[in-house]
């Protein structure tokens, strides 16, 4: 078991850790050549240029040369605190101020709980007494006694324990309450204030019947206009075209091939070449500039073929479709009913704003989604359990004092100080996270089988599965296996009466081990978050062997947004071990604290500078923040009355019987006061918006802007690559003839001047006859491809 030294081992190691990180941080943000991997938000906005085009000597496009900037690198500091939350909510979203309010919500509430539990119950428990006198069958350190396994069984010093317990429960609810109030008003108010979006006039139909005679798009048109005559307005079916989508990824990057060579013949003056066969490795050389175009000129024809071919497939239309209508109210009144006799029939809800659609999944059937459902929960059962092997391998390193008293010749190992004190103090923390790393990708992968149509949906159910892991696993297996190594001969050499005894009083004492893990993860975890060495080295390995054009180079950036399917479970874990010993074992709240300040701080520079939402969600992750924390309040409340049941203090344990019930009724209160502002628009709001619009004639040429508003991605990286290609300059002079190339000493762009090419049409362009069409469709049609 680690003792007190071991944790102070561990608390030096990731301080240095986290020193070392956030200094090496404070060095390369200021470096030129790192410039878009520490201001990726900016950068996507528009609102920042590259330094290094800015002028000035060959080595200062790669490093800072200004001394000065090296006696300031540390003003991001107070520039992360600057912008107020008003100023986050318009500069990143919603989302991301709610998701630094979490942040603020554990310091507020383990704050005074941390001063009064160390001022009333770490003298309570120190006094004790009860370790003294079972250490000799049971595995103890100093810090342990200060837990409240050191009272003796039937004390009447539970009663305080109790009392702190009620008191504690009652601040976090009130807590809980004004937060829940206040992002249910930031919610409506930020939808209140939102401009015209798509999302507000539509609804995502699902589960369309067939009807013999007519396709999807017939029926989902007469459906609509005989229940909704005044307010339904156009609506577009969605296909499934996987080959299609396939060939426009293969446009895309011959488009990226012919970018890279026409600036290649831009800064060379010299036409590229290539070789025909396999990776231009062999065959017969070839002008690149031709070569890529007449590809990409094939492939257009094969585009407009293959996308025919699905338009006239009545078996790629998919019994989905979005729906919209010519008013909010209309649409949200559609949303929130019924729409058929038959439940499962004519399934509506508000539509997912466009970059929020998961389109793979738009083509799954109904019948299939259940069974889907069904085989990810058997899938994630065992996941669970599977995972317990490795929790109970970090188990054995965090006890290794109870498996030298079974196994003696592990002693010389275990007793050299160094080896102990590193074992024990730092590698369990650490083997668990790496335990950890590659499970999300998992859980998320498992919830895209489910079939969810929103990635902001995606993400939340891979949050709840990774919640539920590490609370079965990381949590409970944690207490369990650590128990049983723990405390592994007072079981194999005890009677069986006497281990619920060892249980109860071993439990409170594994907050060494989370206190390890707590520092390792939440401390210097988050400040190498900070300082995004694995998305440096990828950038600046792709910028070497990759990036080729403007376009990679964005691509390169990676400019992701807050990894909620990782972040918010492994907060909430946070949250659960601050509930459950706060009473039990009160020295585990400092850490707890100093991870809520250190993390606000860290996440709030990245959600200014580096994070870029892909969605906005409104913060309709909040009532899931809300439950976990309520579940794990009542965890610790159902865990503090085992504890007490085991030091024979039944009258006590009868006294928290009441905590539970109250706690659940406070929950069900705040979901019946709060939660339909996150699961419904308000009818009222609608109306109001509508009626706004209609006082500001805005409401015109909506049906346009509706018509291409859930345009599949497929298309519109289709349409970017015609208007992101090269520029050609009609008036330049023939391929043949000579110009004066300009030249680009940093980085790639996409937008230069080139030569005209020979017959009548423009590189990379759409201006001859057989591609005319190819390029009109699109604007036209209002169907879905997935």
């Amino acid at each position: 078991m680690a003792t007190l030294g071991d944790i102070g081992v561990s608390a030096l190691i990731n301080l240095l850790s986290a020193f070392a990180f956030l200094l090496a941080f404070a060095l390369l943000r200021i470096q030129p050549i790192n410039d878009r991997v520490y201001f990726t938000k900016w950068y996507v906005a528009g609102k920042r240029s590259s330094p290094r085009r800015r002028g000035g000597s060959v080595m200062g496009k790669f490093v800072n040369l200004d001394m000065r900037t090296y006696l300031t690198f540390l003003n991001w500091i107070p520039q992360a605190l600057k912008m107020s939350e008003q100023e986050i909510i318009t500069h990143a979203g919603l989302d991301s101020a709610v998701f630094l309010r979490i942040y603020t919500l554990g310091l507020m509430i383990f704050g005074p709980i941390a001063v009064v539990a160390i001022l009333v119950l770490i003298p309570v428990n120190a006094s004790g007494g009860t370790l003294f006198l079972l250490q000799r069958d049971l595995v103890v350190s100093n810090i342990d006694k200060l837990s409240i396994s050191n009272v003796r069984p039937k004390s009447y010093k539970f009663f305080i324990h109790i009392s702190m317990q009620y008191l504690f429960t009652f601040w976090v609810c009130f807590m809980l309450y004004k937060e829940y109030g206040r992002v249910a008003s930031m919610r409506l108010n930020f939808l209140a204030l939102q401009g015209r979006c798509a999302e507000q006039f539509t609804v995502l139909v699902r589960n369309v019947p067939h009807d013999s005679g007519r396709s999807i798009s017939e029926c989902v048109e007469s459906f609509f206009q005989r229940n909704h005559p005044d307010h339904y307005l156009c609506h577009q079916a969605v296909y499934n075209a996987k080959k299609f989508s396939k060939l426009v990824k293969k446009r895309n990057k011959l488009q990226n091939w012919l970018d890279y060579n026409l600036l290649k013949f831009d800064r060379q003056n010299k036409r590229p070449t290539r070789k025909k066969g396999f990776l231009g490795l062999w065959g017969e050389k070839v002008d690149s500039i031709d070569f890529y175009r007449k590809q990409i000129e094939d492939l257009d024809m094969k585009l407009t073929v293959e996308r025919q071919k699905v338009l006239r497939d009545p078996k790629a239309m998919t019994p989905a479709a979005f729906v919209s209508f010519n008013s909010r109210w209309g649409a949200a009144v559609c949303a929130q009913t019924q729409q058929s006799n038959y439940p499962t029939l004519w399934s509506t809800n508000r539509a997912p704003e466009p970059r929020d659609i998961y389109w793979k999944n738009l083509a799954i059937p109904f019948v299939s989604l259940t069974i889907r459902r069904l085989v990810i929960a058997i899938a994630m059962f065992a996941l669970v359990f599977f995972y317990m092997i490795p929790i109970a391998f970090v188990q054995s390193l965090a006890n290794l004092e109870g498996l030298e008293k079974v196994a003696p010749f592990l002693r010389p190992l275990i007793e050299w100080k160094v080896v102990k004190s590193l074992l024990q103090g730092f590698l369990p923390g650490l083997a668990l996270k790496i335990f950890l790393l590659v499970l999300p990708m998992i859980l998320m992968f498992m919830s895209k089988v489910e079939g969810h149509v929103a990635v902001s949906v995606l993400e939340r159910r891979t949050a709840a599965k990774y919640y539920y892991f590490m609370l079965v696993n990381v949590f409970l297996g944690s207490i369990v296996a650590g128990t049983a190594f723990q405390q592994l001969y007072a079981f194999l050499h005890q009677s069986a009466t006497q281990i619920p005894r060892n249980i109860g009083v071993s439990i409170p004492m594994k907050a060494t081990f989370f206190i390890t893990y707590i520092m390792v993860d939440g401390w210097a975890g988050i400040a190498s978050e900070i300082l995004r060495l694995k998305p440096l080295l990828i950038f600046h390995l792709k910028r070497m062997l990759i990036v080729k054009t403007e376009r990679d180079l964005d691509v390169a950036m990676d400019p992701k947004g807050v990894d909620y399917p990782e972040t918010l479970p492994s907060l909430q874990l946070y949250f659960l071990l601050g509930l459950v010993y706060m009473v039990v074992t009160p020295i585990l709240l400092p850490f707890i604290l100093i991870f809520f300040a250190f993390a606000h701080f860290v996440y709030r520079h990245q959600v200014i500078n580096v994070y870029n939402q892909k969605y906005e969600s409104a913060a309709a992750f909040w009532p899931h923040v809300h439950s976990r924390i309520i579940a794990s309040l009542i965890i610790s409340q159902l865990l503090l009355m085992g504890l007490l049941s085991t030091k024979k203090s039944v009258n006590s344990t009868a006294l928290l019987g009441a905590l539970p019930v109250l706690t659940l009724t406070f929950h069900k209160y705040c979901k019946n006061c709060f939660e339909p502002a996150f699961r419904k628009y308000p009818i009222e709001a609608a109306m109001d918006k509508d009626l706004q619009d209609r006082t500001s004639k805005s409401d015109a040429n909506l049906k346009l802007f509706l018509a291409e508003a859930y345009l599949h991605p497929i298309f519109h990286s289709f349409e970017a690559a015609e208007l992101d290609e090269i520029r050609v300059d009609k008036n330049q002079a023939h391929i043949a003839g000579n110009t004066s190339a300009t030249h680009h000493d940093d980085e790639p762009t996409g937008t230069v001047q080139c030569h005209k090419v020979e017959q009548s049409h423009t590189i990379g362009s759409y201006e001859f006859e057989s591609q005319k069409n190819t390029c009109n469709y699109y604007a036209t049609q209002s169907n879905h491809i997935v």
